[in-house]
């Protein structure tokens, strides 16, 4: 009898370790070079210099736009951030929602229509032509020293739409927003 309880004792050891430091699921990322369709994913990330397509693709985690590459979403769910840094192109299109905030940063082009963000959108430093159409904006939109031009048309931001030291300044109008500053004070 002392050896079975002593082996029961050595198993439930064993188990109750089993348990207690088994480590966390990490969020798995998925590389995209060319199209991703309608499926569930953790985080997407496009490599430097590659063109990534998603076609009504959820991400449960962030998608992360790599320096020098394209980003093409149609109707997709992004339940975190959208970060471009040195991004060619970023189009966010079709309905897309995003969970937490746009930031396209030191890049090229982006033109973000009809999407529910529920942070912010930034466009900071960008050399090509960035427009926000027809967006519901949680947070606050802000458009800093881009020099390829702005367009800023018919959103509706819960926070301030922000610009600043962009040249040309920004065109459009039609927002509606808590406060308009700066160069967007007409918008």
């Amino acid at each position: 009898m002392n050896n079975v309880n002593a082996h029961l004792a050595i198993g439930a050891t064993v188990l109750a370790a089993l348990f207690t430091t088994a480590p966390e699921a990490i969020a798995e990322e998925r590389v995209c070079r060319g199209t991703i369709g309608a499926v569930a994913l953790d985080n997407i990330r496009v490599p430097d210099g590659r063109r990534c397509v998603l076609n009504g693709t959820q991400a449960n985690g962030s998608v992360v736009v790599g320096g020098g590459s394209t980003l093409v979403a149609n109707s997709v769910s992004i339940n975190g951030n959208l970060q471009a840094e040195g991004s060619l192109s970023v189009q966010l299109r079709g309905l897309s929602t995003v969970g937490g905030s746009v930031q396209i940063v030191q890049g090229g082009a982006a033109r973000i229509e009809y999407a529910s963000i529920n942070g912010d959108l930034l466009f900071d430093s960008n050399g090509g032509f960035v427009q926000a159409v027809g967006n519901s904006i949680g947070g606050n939109l802000q458009a800093f020293q881009n020099t390829g031009g702005v367009r800023i048309a018919k959103n509706v931001i819960d926070g301030n739409l922000q610009c600043k030291a962009n040249k040309p300044a920004p065109t459009g109008g039609g927002n509606q927003a808590s406060s308009k500053e700066d160069q967007c004070a007409k918008l």
